[in-house]
């Protein structure tokens, strides 16, 4: 039998290497509008997320939005949007990416309370349906389309 990543590098799919946490989450590197940073790549969360903090760092345009952010024990948290960014992530690039913004500092402390670094977002489903991606938790690998 194929191994998985033989088999998704003839269907022109990128492997990308995760490094796990302290926390047990998946970290992943990739660039927003041209800049590198830190995110927790998280199945669970329906859009990419940069913390509110982030704007001028990485270049984000934002606006007022209506939704409101929950998760990692905080909810009903005030977001802005930002729209048409461009992500990279090894060599999946993706353009008109829409950015959920947010006070990222209950994920952050709780990363840093067990000895992980803090992060700069999170790479949401949004992200990982546009990529067809596919997780090898096994070897820490996510493999995005082409």
């Amino acid at each position: 039998m194929s191994s998985l990543k033989r088999f998704l590098r003839k269907k022109k799919y990128t492997q990308i290497p995760l490094k796990l946490t302290q926390t047990d989450h998946f970290e992943i590197l990739a660039k927003i509008n041209g800049i590198k940073g830190r995110f927790i790549l998280d199945t669970g969360a329906s859009n990419t997320c940069i913390g509110i903090d982030k704007i001028a760092q990485f270049g984000l345009a934002s606006e007022a939005s209506e939704v409101k952010a929950a998760g990692a024990g905080a909810t009903d948290m005030e977001t802005l949007i930002s729209t048409k960014n461009k992500i990279e992530i090894g060599n999946w690039k993706k353009k008109n990416l829409k950015i959920v913004l947010f006070d990222l500092i209950h994920v952050n402390q709780a990363l840093t309370a067990h000895n992980a670094l803090p992060v700069d977002g999170i790479i949401g489903a949004d992200v990982l349906k546009k990529a067809k991606a596919v997780i090898d938790y096994d070897k820490s690998y996510v493999y995005l389309s082409k």
